[in-house]
This record gives C-alpha cells, sequence and structure tokens, in this order.
C-alpha cells in the first residue's frame, strides 16, 4: 500500500528545498513530478490548438484536452446530467456565475445568501452586479464558536433568496461546513445553490451527486494542479441559465454583421483559446491522486492536525481561531496585541512558511474583531518532523515578543 511518505516522495520541491517547511497550503499546493511533466510533454511534443485545425496534430490536441474533461469531471462523482467548463479558477468562475445569473435568474429586488465565511471572490462579483441590478445580499452571521449560524440560516431562508453561494470549507479557519444539509434545506426553499470548492476540492473524496448542489467550482492549483486552470462544475439545467461572461472565438456557432448564433455547452463558456496545458495538468493531478487511497492520506493529515493544533493550543500567548472539530487541515492564530505579519516574519526566517493576514476574508476578520491571522495549512505531504518544527519555531517567536 502507498503511504503518506510515498506520497510526499513524488514531490520534486521536498528534495530541492529540504530545509524548507512549507505550510501555506491553503494559498497553494506543490506539483507532483507528473504534472510538471504532462505540461512539459505537451509543449515539447503536443503543441496545437484545439478545436480548430484540421492537422493530426490539432486532433490529437482535442482529444487529449476533452479526454482531460471527463477526467476531472468522473473524479466529482458528478450528477448524471452534468457539465464541466474550464475556467481559469474559482475566481473566474465565480465572476461567470455573478454576471451570467443577471437578468436570467436574478431580476430586480430578488435576493442572494452568503455567509459571513466566504472568501472576497464569493462576495465581490456579486456586490458589484447585485447593485446594479437591485438585488439584495443577505449574509448569515457566525455562532460563538466561529461557525456558521445554522439557526439564522434558516431564517434567511424564509427571505426565498433565488441564490444561496457559500463555501465548502473556510480558507480562513479551516471549518467544513455540513454541506449536503444546507444544500438540501436552500434546495427545499427553492434557491440555485453554488458551492465554493476551493479548500473543500483537498478536503477529501467529493461525491457531487449525494451533495446535489447546482455548481461547485474550484481552482486546479489547490490540487496539485496547475496555477490558471480550475473548473465550474453544473448541473445542466444550470448552466443553460448562464450569459456568457467572456464572447468571441469558439464559443460560436454562426457570425455575422447582423447577428451571432451561440456554440453548444460547454463552449458557448469557453471563448478564446483555453488554457490547454493547464487542463492536461489538472487531468495528471487527479490520475496522481488517484493512485493512492484517500483515506490513507485524510488520516495522515488528521494526525498532523491533531499534533500541530495541540501543540499551538499549548504555547501561552496565542489565541486559536479554528477548532479541531470538523476541520479540513488549517490553524489560524493570532497572538493578542502583536500583527500577524510579525509573527509570520518570525518564522520565515526559520524558513517556515505560512500565511499572514485576512486571507481574502475581510468580513471573516471584521466579525471575529481581529486584524487577520496567522494561518498554517497541512497538506498529506506534509509530515510529524515539519509539524513540530512549526511548533518550536512558533514558541521562540511567542518569546521573542
Amino acid at each position: 500500500m502507498l503511504t503518506a511518505a510515498d506520497f510526499r516522495g513524488q514531490f520534486p520541491f521536498f528534495t530541492a528545498h529540504p530545509d524548507w517547511v512549507y505550510l501555506d497550503n491553503a494559498a497553494t499546493a506543490h506539483k507532483p513530478q507528473t504534472v510538471i511533466e504532462r505540461e512539459l510533454a505537451f509543449y515539447q511534443h503536443q503543441n496545437s490548438n484545439v478545436h480548430r485545425a484540421a492537422h493530426g496534430l490539432a486532433h490529437q490536441a482535442t482529444h487529449a484536452f476533452e479526454q482531460a474533461r471527463a477526467t476531472v469531471h468522473q473524479f466529482l462523482n458528478p450528477a448524471a446530467d452534468s457539465q464541466l467548463i474550464w475556467t481559469a479558477g474559482t475566481t473566474a468562475g465565480f465572476n461567470q456565475l455573478a454576471f451570467g445569473l443577471m437578468g436570467t435568474l436574478l431580476q430586480p429586488g430578488d435576493r442572494i445568501l452568503l455567509t459571513a465565511l466566504e472568501h472576497h471572490a464569493n462576495i465581490v462579483p456579486w456586490q458589484f452586479h447585485c447593485e446594479r441590478y437591485g438585488i439584495q445580499i443577505d449574509v448569515v452571521p457566525l455562532d460563538s464558536d466561529n461557525r456558521l449560524d445554522i439557526m439564522a440560516f434558516h431564517q434567511l431562508l424564509e427571505r426565498k433568496p433565488k441564490v444561496v453561494s457559500l463555501s465548502h470549507v473556510s480558507n480562513g479557519l479551516g471549518h467544513i461546513q455540513p454541506i449536503r444539509q444546507l444544500v438540501s434545506a436552500a434546495k427545499a426553499a427553492g434557491a440555485l445553490t453554488i458551492i465554493d470548492g476551493a479548500q473543500g476540492i483537498s478536503a477529501g473524496p467529493l461525491d457531487l451527486a449525494a451533495i446535489d448542489c447546482d455548481f461547485y467550482l474550484f481552482s486546479g492549483h489547490k490540487l496539485y494542479g496547475p496555477t490558471g486552470i480550475g473548473a465550474l462544475y453544473g448541473k445542466t439545467a444550470a448552466l443553460e441559465l448562464l450569459r456568457p461572461l467572456l464572447y468571441g472565438g469558439e464559443m460560436i456557432k454562426q457570425v455575422s454583421f447582423t447577428g451571432t448564433v451561440l456554440n453548444d455547452l460547454p463552449y458557448r463558456l469557453e471563448a478564446g483559446t483555453p488554457n490547454i496545458a493547464g487542463a492536461l495538468g489538472l487531468a495528471a493531478a487527479v490520475e496522481f491522486l488517484q493512485r493512492f487511497d484517500p483515506e490513507v492520506l485524510q488520516q495522515h493529515k488528521q494526525q498532523l492536525l491533531q499534533r500541530l493544533y495541540q501543540g499551538c493550543a499549548q504555547i501561552p500567548g496565542l489565541q486559536l481561531l479554528s477548532g479541531l472539530e470538523d476541520n479540513a487541515g488549517i490553524v489560524s492564530l493570532v497572538q493578542p496585541g502583536e500583527h500577524p505579519s510579525d509573527l509570520a516574519t518570525l518564522l520565515d526566517q526559520q524558513k517556515i512558511a505560512v500565511r499572514a493576514g485576512t486571507h481574502c476574508a475581510m468580513p471573516l476578520y471584521a466579525a471575529l474583531q481581529q486584524p487577520g491571522a496567522v494561518r498554517l495549512s497541512l497538506a498529506p505531504y506534509n509530515n510529524i518532523a515539519e509539524v513540530d518544527a512549526a511548533i518550536a519555531a512558533l514558541a521562540q517567536a511567542v518569546e521573542l515578543f
């Protein structure tokens, strides 16, 4: 059986930089050798545009590109009537959704429901378009445990929002939402459901058929794939509601100066030359993950999380904002009276890579009444020695303050 150590051994970064402890995985994950090689192989041996040229190389590239789409789609355990749209990442996907639903599903006077946990990508696009169209945004607050207030969520559903859009996993705190129950309640209230899977995509095996959301979107680089590629999964009926955000090549059937006929899904929502190598790299990341038992990887990460959390909790002067239960592998913490960036700088001096700030979740930290936090985020390629090094570095940094 392949182990977590075998998993780590596939990432060349750790061989090249054995002195670094990388605990910034919620920002981006490292890439296995197979992903790096797949992108390189495309540019060296297959480079051609897709869906366009008449020559054999283009046919090979198109076949590989569409096979990559099928590989990633099936990885999500999709609903039968669903499709996968390539995007540049989660942020691009949310911009497509916020623009694409205005004037089709969403009309003046309608409401959408977000939560206080959301990443800016699931806030800002809605704000700009909702203001223009006269649509109201409601926000689910947090409870005393820094988790979603479920009672408030159900109360706000009584306002009959047309769209409920929420994160699978909080990128600021690591808390895993009870996503099936939330989606079920939202659908019962008549809402279209959108899940931000940027952190959820790597939190464990997905079963989108069981979750039954209308849309799920994520970025490839969180899943050990390339940057600049992501996916918008959607039920076909929901995707049909979307006006394209971008217009131009490949998303059309017929163009004249008197009018244009748009293409069918998924191509209608994929204008221009796509990130072909990125799509192939993301599929390679999925195939790489499928070589490992997900339970083995998740158990290892949970063991690391337990050790990290308990070690941080024992350092006098630190305040942990994350809870340990239902946590995808993130510990966010503060040292009251000190700015998070100062603490992160001391860790950086010991080559402990973490993130400090508001983590693109300013409303969350405003609700927590914090200027931000230091965020330590784990992946299965981390190990106990790295966790212990991070705990020791934190203790030393706190003593310096």
